[in-house]
């Protein structure tokens, strides 16, 4: 085989798969004589566009990819395609390359992608004979060799016209491929766009669920916290319960209590009422006492004068025990007026008492009423006045 530089590109692809129509091979010898130069031309037909990585290889007969290549050379490219010149092209295949044998080849064109879309009709690297120099025919053999190239000639034009049709119909696919290959173009350029806002969804995804784990541990956080804190708070209802329970029950003892402080109140101002009128009662016998003791005194004076001594003394004598007996009445008056008086003034200390610790009550009420936010009515206390 012939050693280059690069092997030329090739594929797997199956023989069935070829597109022989797109590149025609010209003036394609029977056989080649060994020890020369081959010179392999070739036309592309109207829609075919060579690349730069497109070579023509040399294949026997029976090839089945193009791996199978004996030698290759690459293809020049043209320089204006439009140039009706430049649809005709040769390469030059050196004789050292050339196989040895006298098996049948053929040439392939093959393009970047290993596909072939050319090959010639079979040749035969041998020497010159006397068969193929001399030919002697008789007139019979002429007149069927020119009704066979007659059929030759016939069959050639409905491969031409068959070739003008596989053309078109390549030149159809080929504008069909290449829209394809634009519409395949814009949806991998859509493909990447949707890829790329793919990504930064997900990125953005990836962030906010981030945060929101964030954020649910914090929230589990406060959450214990404030679990905390409710039994916390329970645990203190709980006591402010049983205190204010407490209160309530004060409360109403002290209301109890201020209840019987009022009627045992009634009560004293009833004993003080009597007492007062006692007192009164008592001040008038003193004013009588005092009286009956001016008239006692008024009689002895007029006794005093000396009439009848014995008369005088008996009058005396019963003046004088008179007197003491009203002296001893108006001492048991002042002693019981004392007495009263004394009682009085521990029935006034007792009211006074007695209106500190119902003021003391009222207040206790009220303090404990203004936590729990509830109004309360005074309590109605009787007030005495000495």
């Amino acid at each position: 085989m012939e050693k280059t530089i690069e092997d030329p590109p090739t594929s797997a692809v199956l023989l069935d798969h070829c597109h022989f129509s797109q590149v025609i091979f010209n003036s394609v010898e029977k056989f080649y004589i060994p020890g020369g130069d081959v010179t392999c031309r070739y036309t592309f037909t109207q829609h075919f566009i060579p690349r730069q990585k497109d070579w023509i290889g040399i294949f026997r007969v029976g090839w089945k990819t193009v791996r199978e290549y004996y030698t290759f050379m690459w293809v020049t490219l043209p320089i204006d395609l439009n140039n009706k010149s430049a649809k005709q092209q040769e390469v030059q295949f050196k004789a050292y390359y050339l196989p040895k044998d006298d098996e049948y080849y053929q040439f392939c064109y093959v393009d970047q992608d290993g596909v072939v879309r050319g090959a010639s009709i079979p040749f035969q690297f041998r020497p010159e004979n006397e068969e193929d120099i001399l030919v002697v025919t008789t007139q019979g053999e002429v007149e069927e060799i020119e009704q066979h190239n007659k059929e030759l000639c016939k069959e050639n034009q409905v491969l031409k016209d068959s070739c003008v049709s596989l053309q078109k119909q390549n030149s159809d696919i080929q504008a069909e491929l290449q829209k394809k290959q634009e519409e395949l173009e814009t949806l991998q350029s859509i493909n990447k766009k949707l890829e790329l806002k793919v990504k930064e969804q997900k990125d953005y995804w990836e962030t906010e669920l981030l945060q929101l784990k964030e954020q649910n541990q914090k929230m589990s956080t406060e959450n214990e916290k404030m679990g905390i804190r409710v039994d916390q708070l329970q645990a203190q209802l709980s006591t402010q319960e049983k205190e204010m329970e407490k209160l309530v029950q004060g409360d109403q003892d002290k209301t109890e209590q201020l209840e019987h402080l009022k009627k045992e109140n009634g009560h004293l101002f009833l004993s003080l009422t009597e007492q007062r009128k006692d007192q009164k009662k008592l001040e008038q016998t003193v004013e009588e006492m005092k009286q009956n003791e001016t008239t006692a005194m008024k009689k002895q004076q007029e006794l005093m004068e000396p009439r009848n001594k014995k008369a005088a003394l008996t009058v005396e004598e019963q003046l004088a025990r008179e007197v003491e007996r009203l002296k001893a009445k108006v001492e048991a008056g002042r002693a019981c007026f004392l007495e009263k008086y004394k009682e009085c003034q521990r029935l006034h200390k007792q009211i006074r008492q007695l209106r500190a610790a119902a003021l003391e009550v009222k207040q206790d009420q009220k303090s404990q009423q203004e936590p729990m936010g509830m109004g309360s009515k005074e309590p109605a206390v009787s007030t005495v006045t000495g």
